[in-house]
């Protein structure tokens, strides 16, 4: 049963919901006023990368701190990207910095003085800077190369106070950055696990199908003229739970699972005589041995089968991944 909420408790939801809904709102804004400068900061951050320069981004407070994460985002899609802390950087930090990068400024006022300070000495070593203000007229939007606003009618702070809406609109012009920009470098899924070794995604995204099937040797294969009863022998030694039919040329022509025997038993006690050729199920479901082994996953899911045959160019089966197989190579 649905809990009824105290009058108390059901006040802090409501403005729980007000707070998203106001940055849900600000949002909408920001993503209405994209325009011919967004498209700009694409290619200028596109151009950076392709020359073999980074793409450096810097902020105070919670813009430093959303800098941080779009940073994040860049360099885990291949974009070269680093922080720059803007209150060390007049003592030093300024060394990673180098011509031809692009800086990515992040100050909501657009007025932040250790910003301010960082300015002169960035067009001296020759950067290109793109600035994410809420003030057009900002001392920082005016030297920057290219502006993106992204003002938001208004923190969803109680008291219009705490950066809310303000940094959510900064890091969502951030991703949306970072998101084109992987579109325009034609960055794919294996150039992701490149950059993403470790834990779950990397392996799912790396593995191959050949990696995770049971071989040749390990399969059960026979011809079509070939017995029930000479299936579920060769099934009982392999320890598999199908035979894959081929044609004499080897090619594959159906699979015969240990599920259709107890089915076809049902039926007819003397199924074990019949020919494979006659009992099996024609143009099973395959995968291709160069695949990723996700796609394994997916037809799994989509088809809801419990054996799967991989095949080679030829349509030859090379290999049979059991749905039981995937919990051991920890692919679900």
């Amino acid at each position: 049963m649905k809990r009824t909420l105290t009058p108390k408790l059901l006040a802090h939801v409501t403005k729980g919901k007000r707070v998203i809904e106001l940055e849900a709102d600000a949002l909408r804004t920001v993503q209405r006023r994209l325009d011919e400068h967004f498209a700009r900061a694409v290619e200028a951050m596109r151009e950076v990368i392709q020359t073999g320069h980074k793409i450096i981004v810097t902020g105070i407070g919670k813009s430093g701190t959303i800098g941080a994460k779009i940073a994040s985002t860049l360099s885990s899609t291949g974009a070269s990207s680093v922080v720059l802390d803007a209150v060390n950087a007049s003592h030093g930090d300024l060394g990673m910095v180098s011509a031809g990068d692009l800086i990515l400024i992040l100050s909501y006022s657009g007025e932040t003085e250790e910003v301010a300070r960082l300015i002169p000495s960035l067009k001296r070593i020759g950067t290109r800077i793109v600035a994410l203000t809420g003030n057009p007229k900002s001392a920082l939007a005016r030297e920057a190369e290219i502006h993106l606003d992204v003002q938001v009618p208004r923190e969803a702070c109680p008291l219009n106070l705490a950066p809310t809406s303000s940094s959510t609109a900064m890091l969502a012009v951030g991703d949306a950055l970072a998101m084109v920009l992987l579109e325009a470098r034609g960055f794919k899924k294996e150039d992701f696990a490149t950059f993403h070794p470790g834990g779950a995604l990397g392996r799912n995204l790396l593995l191959k199908v050949e990696d995770i099937m049971r071989t040749r040797e390990q399969m059960a294969i026979l011809t079509g003229l070939a017995t029930v009863n000479e299936a579920l022998d060769l099934i009982a030694r392999k320890r598999a739970g199908a035979v894959a039919v081929t044609d004499k040329q080897g090619r594959l022509r159906g699979i015969y699972t240990h599920g259709d025997f107890t089915r076809g038993y049902q039926g007819d006690v003397y199924i074990g005589r019949a020919r494979l050729a006659d009992v099996m199920i024609p143009n099973p479901i395959t995968v291709r041995v160069d695949k990723l082994a996700v796609e394994v996953l997916n037809l799994f899911e989509a088809h809801r089968i419990g054996d799967l045959i991989v095949v080679d160019r030829r349509n030859h089966p090379v290999g049979l991944v059991d749905a039981q197989d995937l919990a051991k190579v920890k692919l679900l």
